[in-house]
């Protein structure tokens, strides 16, 4: 049966005048006038997008499910202004649900005035003998009461214990690991059903789950493998390999389509764990965190390639970029620049990157799955950037541009529940980035946040992430304010704006302008939402 959609702008680059769409057993079968389209098919169900703005799919390019949908109902800090704030949002949460132990997700210590985490006191004297895991907002550091560090005997010996301040390191893991064991499995199932349908809900269709043994663990993976919803979950890894045949049996055992996501090479900015090469501007006693050395990270590359498997991993500070980019070179040398580029190896979030690296990636073909939002939320040169790294280094982070400029693939993704998943947020950063330099056209944004992401993930047909005749019809219907060939004044590249150029619209996304909202999303001719 076909079904044919009337009334709507359509965002199709092959079809750019387009206002009707058919679709026949899950494949987009023609585009076109809605006149033209009632009489090719006649006997079609009618469907009236009444004006709406039909656009290509979103692809989540780096999410956590399971964590992610604890966050939607549970104690989410990221509206906390202060320390006290913190701690009252905390006490009310504790009071409101008063049975079992705490999760709770988003403080940012960065942004109040004290400028000061809480510590284990102050958790102590809101939260009395009650275990509780609070994550600051990058989830590489947490602070936890004491009831919660008494259940895990071991972490007094482990790297990043303090007896007061945030766990960091293989204290945080293994603090981490000690909250999770105590979720049930309906509170697992709920939280991933309800982080799956707040993406369908947001028009994306397909997430990358990064996985491994020290994030959700393995039985959090294959539950989540095993649950039956619309929207489609890409699954990576995040385990070292030793050789080709360890490779293959870590799929093999975990059923990810590749070994990668977050492989951490080391932590995150926020929590002063990212590796630098030269120490934190406002800590300068240390330069951070590296998790895996040389050697592991060449291992892991070659035993990937070798096997023909994604490899990737997770790099944010210059000193763990420069290890990985080195370790790939030595593999291009050994197995040749085709071999590489083969397996659709992967880095995530790239933050700090020079012109010669990105240049090496793009020749390579490794894709950078980036999160745009991290600058719009620390960006800048008043943002927790600045005050990490101080005024000369803030201007070269997430250098969107410059990675596009040199071929390497973007995909664009939330890292949720580190930042919102709405994917129209994650494109309006990339094109308003607060290093303008660095920002990149809404053309590329929106391509890097639909079929950016289902090329990362491994699909590399062509047509998949568009709306053209032969591809799937995973499509999402929008109620926009209004359209138009979107581009801010700083943008490096710009939407032409002659009609020759056959370039669909967008909706405008110039801050303060409120964002499309999501009427319909379909998955493969499948209705997920709406």
């Amino acid at each position: 049966m076909t079904t044919l959609l009337l009334n709507g702008h359509i965002h199709s680059p092959s079809h750019p005048d387009a206002t009707a769409m058919a679709v026949r057993d899950g494949v987009i079968a023609w585009l076109g006038s809605d006149d033209v389209g009632r009489a090719q098919f006649p006997g079609a169900d009618i469907v009236d997008l009444d004006g709406g703005f039909v656009a290509p799919a979103f692809v989540d390019s780096h999410v956590h499910v399971t964590a992610t949908g604890l966050n939607l109902h549970g104690l989410d800090l990221r509206t906390a202004t202060s320390l006290q704030h913190c701690l009252r949002l905390i006490g009310d949460h504790a009071a409101k649900h008063p049975d079992g132990p705490l999760w709770g997700h988003g403080w940012d210590e960065s942004g109040w005035p004290e400028r000061t985490p809480p510590t284990t006191d102050d958790l102590d004297a809101v939260l009395g003998d009650r275990p509780a895991y609070l994550a600051r907002v990058d989830v590489h550091s947490a602070v936890a009461t004491s009831a919660l560090r008494r259940l895990v005997p071991e972490l007094a010996a482990a790297e990043g214990y303090s007896p007061q301040q945030p766990l960091s390191a293989d204290a945080h893991h293994l603090v981490r690991a000690a909250a999770r064991d105590r979720l049930t499995t309906r509170q697992r199932h709920e939280a991933r059903v309800a982080a799956l349908d707040h993406a369908a809900a947001l028009g994306i269709v397909a997430v990358h789950e990064c996985a491994g043994p020290q994030i959700g663990g393995l039985v959090d993976w294959q539950e989540l493998r095993e649950l039956d919803h619309g929207v489609e979950v890409i699954g990576y890894w995040g385990e070292p390999a030793h050789d080709a045949e360890h490779a293959r049996a870590l799929i093999g055992e975990t059923g990810a389509t590749g070994l990668a996501g977050d492989l951490f090479v080391d932590g995150a900015l926020g929590s002063r764990t990212a590796w630098l090469h030269a120490p934190y501007h406002d800590a300068p006693d240390t330069c951070g965190n590296r998790y895996l050395d040389a050697e592991t990270i060449a291992a892991h590359v070659h035993a990937c390639t070798e096997a023909g498997i994604p490899a990737g991993f997770h790099v944010i500070g210059d000193a763990a970029v420069t290890a990985v980019v080195d370790a790939v070179a030595t593999v291009v040398d050994r197995l040749g620049a085709p071999a590489v580029a083969r397996c659709g190896h992967r880095l995530e979030h790239l933050e700090m990157v020079t012109p010669e690296q990105a240049r090496q990636l793009g020749t390579w073909g490794v894709a950078a799955s980036m999160q745009p939002n991290f600058d719009a939320l620390w960006g800048g040169r008043d943002g927790m950037y600045a005050q990490r790294l101080g005024p000369d280094r803030v201007d070269r982070l997430n250098p969107l541009a410059l990675l596009a400029s040199e071929g390497v693939p973007l995909a664009f993704g939330s890292d949720a529940p580190v930042t919102s998943m709405n994917p129209w947020e994650t494109v309006r950063a990339a094109i308003e980035h607060r290093t303008p330099s660095s920002a990149v056209s809404a053309r590329a944004a929106f391509a890097a946040a639909t079929r950016g992401g289902w090329r990362a993930g491994g699909v590399r047909d062509g047509v998949t992430g568009t709306l053209v005749a032969g591809a799937a019809a995973s499509f999402a219907v929008w109620d926009a304010d209004d359209l138009e060939v979107s581009a801010p004044a700083n943008a490096v590249q710009r939407w032409s704006t002659d009609p020759r150029s056959r370039v669909p619209a967008l909706p405008r996304l110039a801050a303060g302008v409120a964002l499309p909202r999501c009427r319909q999303t379909v998955r493969r001719g499948v209705t997920i939402h709406g």
